[in-house]
């Protein structure tokens, strides 16, 4: 069997639950994996784990003895979990709407879990979510790429610890469709916190 693409097998919609669940330098066993995906079917979830590690996405960090089985604890390997530029943009447009779909499927259904742990507060609870529109030549875009790369690498390394608690971050840029950026207005920074 030839090895998936990386957008094929990220962007299976069980796997990449699984990828986010292992964001922030978590460590997991399959047990405290199944608990936070309890709406997959043991056997699919085992399914998607060999499937991940044998891609090297997942690697094997531990393992102990209980009660005759054992027991893995795997963390993800950042690198191996990303499509890279090349097939990015070998990438059909309908790809791109697949893999789009499956992303925006993830955000809400993280966002419905979220709602759902809980006494959930988002005020209080620092989550967020806006709407900004920026100006920008290409230059300058890449310009608000690196800086926003080194406000945020910093704290991609922080290790789990006391106080803290894991925070999702999604983000999404999309450039506006070439009649909509022609047009004139009031030139200024358009943000509307939703």
């Amino acid at each position: 069997m030839a090895p998936l693409a990386s957008a094929d097998l990220l962007l299976h919609p069980v796997r990449l639950r699984i990828v986010k669940a292992f964001l922030g330098d978590r460590a997991l066993t399959t047990a405290q994996l199944a608990a936070e995906l309890d709406d997959v079917p043991a056997g699919s979830l085992y399914r998607h784990i060999a499937i991940l590690t044998k891609a090297g996405v997942l690697q094997v960090v531990a393992e102990r003895r209980i009660r005759g089985a054992v027991e893995r604890t795997y963390t993800l390997r950042l690198l191996a979990a990303r499509i890279g530029p090349g097939e990015a943009a070998a990438m059909s447009l309908d790809e791109h709407a697949q893999a789009f779909m499956a992303y925006i499927a993830g955000l809400l259904a993280d966002f419905d879990r979220y709602l759902a742990s809980g006494p959930a507060d988002p005020a209080r609870d620092g989550a967020d979510y806006r709407l900004a529109a920026m100006w920008l030549t290409d230059a300058e875009f890449g310009d608000f790429l690196r800086e926003l790369g080194a406000i945020a690498l910093p704290r991609l390394a922080n290790a789990p610890g006391a106080g803290r608690r894991r925070r999702m971050m999604y983000s999404v840029l999309l450039p506006a469709p070439e009649e909509a950026a022609g047009r004139s207005g009031t030139g200024g920074p358009a943000d509307s916190g939703l």
